[in-house]
Parts: C-alpha cells; structure tokens; sequence
C-alpha cells in the first residue's frame, strides 16, 4: 500500500535557512568538478539545491513527491530534469539505475518512515564507485543533554508539525543505515553551530567499485 505525502506546500524556489551552515560542509564531500558527471537530487524540494549542482557542472535529476515543490522546480529552473515520485527502488528504476555519480539528499531521511527504502534507492542510483552524500539534523550525547537542561524537547521534536520529522538520527545510526545499505568509505561533517552541538550532520558513503 503506497504511503500518503502530505504536500510541503512550496510557495517560491529560493533557498532556505539551511543553506548557509549545511553547503560549506556540503561540498567538501561532493566533488566541485561535475562536468561530465549525472547527479541526483533525492527530495528535490523546489528544485534550489538540484540548482546549486547544476552550477558545478552537473547534469541533475531531482526526484520529489511534492507537486508544490516540482511545480517551483520546473518553474525556476529548468536546465534541470525533476521526476515526482518516492526515494524507493521503483521510482529509481523508472529514471534511471546505475547511472548516477553523485547522490544527493539534503534535510530527507528524517520525515521518512522507511529509511531502509531511502538508502536501497541512492545505492540503486549510482554506478560502481559512486558517491552519497546526505544530511540530517544531529543527535548526539551533548546536544541531547543540552536539550534536556533547557526543557526543549517539545520545541525541538515539534510533534504537532504535520510532516515533520519522525527519525532522529546520530552519527552511529546513520551510519549504520549506510553500510547495511552496501556503502563503504563512511565520511562525516558536522554543519552549524559548535562541535557536538551541530544543527545538522552530513555524511557520505561510498558504493563500491566493481
């Protein structure tokens, strides 16, 4: 039985307040140099960072269930290819299996209810030696206990946002999703604020070369 999505409700295609901490950490992981090379964007949104790739010569795909956030994409920027559709292996085989460099997936694996899918599908994406790389808002030890002391636990979990995020990821679980996924080579950025007081994390891993 296929999943109900409800829609983000995307008014415009401009970047959001995450861009500025998360992209510095970002592209140390992905490869500047994209001419030449296939890059998918897994929840596309509207299109802003599928645009950011595009600028480092990448030829993007975006794939998004949101028809507010493809209309914006296709609207504000159509040097790139944005499919609707779900980060599972049937939407992966119908754009394309095997034929991405590059994965990307930016602030998505927390609102999703079947990670496991998510992951299947950025290591279907790729070629042999491809790269994801992925964010996340980050949980760990200090950051928890920080929460705790200052009573923001509801603030922070927002259970009240329709949409909002349900998994709430560390460095060891996401990881963890990763390499039961297939990939090596597990890298790890933090993004925004102090050390192990992160806003969010960025990792990447690796699908293997032949």
């Amino acid at each position: 039985m296929a999943q109900a999505v409800p829609d983000w409700g995307y008014s415009g295609a401009g970047e959001d307040f995450t861009v500025p901490y998360l992209w510095p950490s970002v592209i140390q992981l992905v490869p500047r140099d994209g001419q030449g090379k296939r890059l998918l964007d897994l929840g596309s949104g509207n299109g802003s960072w599928a645009n950011r790739y595009a600028r480092l010569g990448y030829r993007v795909d975006g794939i998004e269930p949101s028809d507010s956030g493809l209309a914006q994409a296709r609207s504000a920027y159509p040097q790139c290819t944005f499919h609707h559709g779900l980060a599972d292996a049937a939407t992966i085989e119908r754009v394309g299996s095997g034929q991405f460099d590059v994965v990307t997936s930016s602030e998505v694996v927390e609102h999703l209810y079947a990670p496991r899918d998510w992951a299947r599908a950025a290591f279907l994406a790729l070629k042999p030696g491809g790269r994801l790389v992925c964010t996340t808002p980050y949980h760990g030890y200090l950051k928890n206990l920080a929460l705790s002391v200052a009573g923001k636990w509801d603030w922070h979990l927002k259970p009240l946002w329709d949409g909002g995020h349900i998994k709430f990821w560390s460095r060891a679980t996401l990881s963890e999703l990763l390499r039961e996924a297939g990939f090596v080579n597990i890298q790890f950025r933090g993004a925004g604020r102090l050390p192990y007081l992160w806003m969010s994390m960025v990792m990447s891993g690796d699908k293997p070369a032949r």
